[in-house]
């Protein structure tokens, strides 16, 4: 029997990189038409939120703000054109590239190296615009870890989030635009990933939003053996993990796969209906 009032299902953020080097996908976003085209792409398929980033996370070749800029505001002002309904995220840890973002049509700041730029989230609170607070301990942006150590860490991923949306709250940012991200790889090693999903329902039960970034990371393909490009069976078994523990965004490569595990997850669980139900009803 389907639900009288179903649960929201978790949101689809999707990755749309405006790189030449991006790990996953080598560049195929980067010429403005190709990026364009896959924004359309993953609105089709389900993305609520689309992520728009200028720079690889990891170790490459530096880039200026000036350059990110260049690279991520047109992006932004075609999506916000065509796609007037979605939520535009833009990732960066520049405060100064997130106000002419802003400026262009992003309404969600996805910092993922926490607040290392303290000035970028006093940017989000001016504008009041959504803000996604993450985990890195301390790690300098576009650096690998090297040996870390936590106690716990998922206390301490759920301190340095929690102080951090609060801290979102007090400067502007409107509470209920705000997410907590346990942030996988970044200042992690996989024993710590796998920790964060064996205990995800304490990072939920903080009562923030949770978004994942699990797609197809380093975590997953140390935990399988598995390349790259070969990620994807372990990415989508640990998104319906999260899923079914109250997990409310996703950010992903993936976008219809994930789409489906969501809803399947959620019709297990019974919060969601089957979609178009015939066999052994007519």
């Amino acid at each position: 029997m389907a639900p009288s009032e179903p649960a929201r299902l978790a949101q689809v953020m999707a990755i749309v990189n405006r790189t030449p080097d991006s790990f996953y996908d080598r560049g195929a976003t980067w010429g403005i038409e190709s990026a364009v085209a896959r924004c359309d792409e993953v609105v089709a398929q389900g993305a609520s939120i689309v992520d728009i980033g200028g720079v690889k996370a990891g170790p490459g070749d530096a880039v200026s703000a000036a350059e990110e800029i260049d690279r991520v505001v047109p992006l932004i002002q075609a999506v916000a054109d065509r796609h007037p309904g979605v939520t535009i995220s833009v990732d960066t840890w520049r405060a100064d590239v997130a106000d002419v973002a802003i400026r262009a049509g992003a309404s969600l700041i996805n910092d993922t190296w926490a607040g290392w730029d303290p000035e970028l989230m006093e940017v989000a609170g001016a504008h009041r615009v959504g803000y996604v607070c993450s985990h890195t301990g301390g790690v300098t942006p576009r650096t690998r870890p090297h040996r870390v150590h936590f106690d716990d860490v998922v206390a301490d991923v759920i301190a340095e989030t929690g102080a951090l949306a609060e801290r979102a709250v007090s400067l502007g940012v409107p509470e209920e635009k705000v997410f907590i991200d346990p942030t996988h790889d970044f200042g992690k090693n996989t024993f710590h990933g796998l920790e964060l999903l064996r205990r995800i329902d304490e990072i939920v039960a903080t009562g923030w939003p949770v978004l994942m970034a699990l797609s197809n990371k380093d975590f997953i393909g140390e935990t399988l053996a598995r390349g790259v490009g070969e990620r994807v069976a372990g990415t989508l078994a640990a998104t319906a993990w999260s899923a079914a523990r109250g997990v409310a965004a996703f950010r992903v490569h993936e976008v219809a796969e994930t789409v489906d595990v969501i809803r399947m997850t959620a019709a297990i669980a019974g919060t969601a209906a089957p979609l178009a139900t015939v066999r052994g009803l007519v």
